[in-house]
């Protein structure tokens, strides 16, 4: 039974007036349908009008002249055509038939068999399909835009993890090339061993991770924490493949991180000025109490020794809470413009006796151009020499090696690295609180000091450290209005 209601613009593109007329009649002899039919004979024009796209379907003879209905269809696909077309010739061709599937027409019909039945089966169904085809073209260009304008690292993999397409975020954040992604496998990004056997246990077990946090290298070796979410999916050709997406968080992590480190310095202030008010007092009743004591055993030599050993402790403490309540209270700055270069020289000369007497190796890279920051000179060389101090102590063999890097992209930033006993992880997350410390006679407010200054001089500092490698104290300078490079 034939369908009804099919309403469509058509043009019929054949160079036999005859044939176009008597296949436009069985077009129009279809019962309760509403086409709109036009008639095109010359290659050139029907191209045009194949690239304007002014009609809803096209007949196409197979014989156009020097040359055929199926050059004309390869022009028009590449010209943006995406409107059914129905290929007509004259005799059945099988060569010819899958040769215009492949090319893309909807159909091969041959003029000697045409009937109003097989037209609007062919009609309706080239319509149909088209419409499918063109859904199907949107949601992939949707799709498409979607994964290239995303901020986030998108990409599909094989089951083995090897790349097969990668959106522009993920050469962005990893550094290399989609050339270069192509050769190399998402296990490989995975620095610690640990979390890429979590991974594989995940998509290989569950077919799916959610959310993994994760430390994945860069190119240039740099270090991003990220959230994975990935999952395995069953191909076209039944064969499975990956796909996942790839959060940064390292700088919200930084972020943290300091937010972290103030609300310590913060809390621990709090105790300190409670605890200094409070052993203060007493002290104050000690130093008056010895200066009557003084007077009254002003001829007593022993006595006298014995108030001055008093008075030199009391004193002594008073210098470690007023050490302590400088250590935990913002630093009052004075702001001015200097040379990065030139306070990390004045610092290292300050370090310099240290580095001579233990025969340190130091190494100087800095940049031709000068790095100009506006800081606290004085107390941001103090800052530098806590740490060229604390590097210097961490070096227990004759090998000792301190380097120092000045940078200025992508953020101004200097990185002062030993190789020395290195640090563990678990003390690295304790390094800046106040009164920690691996020192025998240590106080544990060297760096904690440090960390007020670098803040206050609105910078950032982190630490990478490993065991029995050595220790790398990057300092980072934001880059705006008060750090410029000329």
């Amino acid at each position: 039974m034939i369908a009804t209601n099919l309403q469509a613009h058509i043009l019929i593109v054949d160079d036999d007036e005859d044939d176009y007329l008597i296949t436009s009649d069985l077009i129009r002899s279809i019962p309760s349908s509403g086409f709109t039919i036009n008639w095109c004979y010359s290659y050139k024009e029907a191209l045009e009008q194949m690239k304007s796209r002014a009609n809803d379907i096209y007949f196409i003879d197979y014989r156009l002249g020097a040359k055929t209905g199926l050059d004309l269809l390869k022009e028009a696909i590449v010209s943006g055509c995406e409107e059914p077309v129905i290929l007509l010739t004259g005799k059945g061709n099988h060569t010819v038939d899958m040769e215009a599937m492949r090319v893309g027409a909807m159909d091969y019909l041959i003029k000697g068999e045409l009937n109003e039945e097989k037209l609007e089966r062919s009609i309706r169904y080239a319509l149909e399909r088209s419409a499918s085809v063109k859904a199907l073209r949107a949601n992939e260009r949707k799709y498409r835009n979607m994964f290239e304008r995303s901020k986030d690292m998108v990409f599909t993999a094989n089951q083995d993890g090897g790349f097969n397409d990668v959106n522009n975020a993920t050469t962005d954040l990893l550094g290399y090339t989609k050339e270069e992604l192509m050769q190399i496998n998402i296990y490989d990004l995975f620095i610690q061993k640990r979390e890429e056997e979590r991974f594989r246990y995940l998509i290989t077990e569950r077919r799916e991770v959610n959310d993994l946090e994760a430390e994945i290298s860069t190119k240039q070796g740099d270090h991003r924490i990220c959230i994975i979410s990935a999952s395995l999916e069953r191909g076209n050709v039944n064969k499975d493949y990956m796909q996942g997406i790839v959060h940064d968080i390292t700088n919200l992590k930084k972020a943290e991180k300091a937010t972290l480190q103030i609300e310590k310095l913060a809390a621990t202030g709090r105790l300190v000025r409670t605890l200094a008010h409070e052993v203060r007092n007493p002290l104050n009743n000690i130093n008056l109490s010895v200066e009557h004591l003084r007077e009254e055993t002003a001829n007593n030599e022993n006595g006298s020794t014995y108030l001055e050993i008093i008075q030199r402790n009391s004193n002594r403490i008073g210098a470690l809470i007023t050490e302590l309540l400088n250590s935990s209270r913002p630093a009052e700055m004075k702001m001015e413009t200097h040379v990065l270069q030139s306070i990390m020289d004045e610092s290292i000369l300050d370090a310099i006796d240290r580095l001579t007497l233990q025969r340190i190796k130091l190494e100087i890279k800095y940049p031709d151009t000068p790095v100009i920051v506006t800081v606290d000179k004085e107390k941001l060389k103090l800052a530098f020499s806590n740490i060229l101090i604390n590097a210097t102590e961490a070096i227990n063999h004759k090998q000792g090696r301190i380097s120092v890097v000045i940078n200025y992209t992508p953020d101004p930033s200097i990185v002062i690295s030993d190789n020395g006993c290195g640090i563990s992880e678990e003390n690295i997350s304790r390094l800046f609180e106040p009164y920690f410390t691996s020192k025998r006679n240590g106080m544990g407010l060297g760096l904690a000091s440090t960390l007020n200054i670098i803040q206050s001089n609105k910078g950032a500092i982190d630490v990478k450290s490993t065991l029995n490698v050595g220790t790398s104290f990057i300092i980072t300078f934001p880059k705006n209005q008060d750090v410029i490079v000329l």
